[in-house]
């Protein structure tokens, strides 16, 4: 079933706006074709202004030349620089949309990270594939933390690099585990920032206990 007339102006009205569609009004009104034809240009570029995303499509002169005929009521009567036809946008019906056919294994990475692991896979150098493991790992952990509250250690992390990866990402564990490797610069700086307080209690603990050995030698000499 193909949309009406007035339901697909709407549409163009509601992309466009009220103030293009009184231009466009106003165009008609006017007597001198001449002069309908130049204020028919300068729409048409304020048009292209207002819709860049047609810049990309093929044709979108055309296009816009095709809406402001159909804003018009197929009544513009201008020198066009392309034949105006309001058929083409009326019965011009929308393009199928792709939708991914596959899910990914672990939703809580989502897909884009299993597609990262593949191309760090076919990474031919030895300390690319190992620089881009690690921003992997760094990225997964991540996801993870925002998907689940519970902490997630650094093995299964590199557990699922190597499950979706087939084997083809191995890093050492400890090497990972001692540096650190997993873990980004926002991380590690709330880590320092947690331990502050603790350190501080520490310093002031150790100060309390220099301060009661020193009145208790005090008293000694008294």
């Amino acid at each position: 079933m193909e949309a009406s007339t007035t339901f697909k102006q709407d549409l163009l009205l509601r992309e466009y706006g009220r103030n293009v569609q009184d231009l466009v009004n106003h165009i008609l009104s006017v007597e001198d074709r001449s002069e309908r034809t130049r204020l028919s240009h300068l729409l048409v570029n304020l048009m292209a202004k207002l819709n860049p995303q047609l810049r990309d499509t093929q044709d979108f002169q055309q296009k816009l030349w095709n809406h402001l005929y159909v804003m018009s009521g197929s009544k513009l009567d201008v020198d066009a620089p392309y034949p105006l036809s309001a058929m083409e946008y009326l019965n011009d019906k929308p393009q199928p949309m792709e939708y991914p056919l596959s899910t990914p294994r672990y939703k809580h990475y989502g897909q884009n990270v299993e597609l990262l692991i593949q191309r760090a896979t076919e990474l031919e150098d030895d300390k690319e594939r190992e620089a881009a493991t690690i921003s992997i790992g760094k990225l997964m952990k991540t996801l993870y933390r925002s998907y689940n509250k519970d902490s997630i250690t650094d093995d299964v992390i590199l557990n699922d690099i190597q499950q979706i990866s087939k084997g083809k990402l191995n890093l050492d564990l400890a090497m990972i585990e001692s540096n650190n490797l997993f873990e980004s610069v926002s991380s590690k700086s709330q880590d320092s920032g947690s331990n502050r307080p603790q350190q501080q209690q520490n310093r002031g603990g150790d100060n309390r206990g220099r301060k009661n050995t020193r009145t208790t030698s005090n008293q000694r000499n008294k």
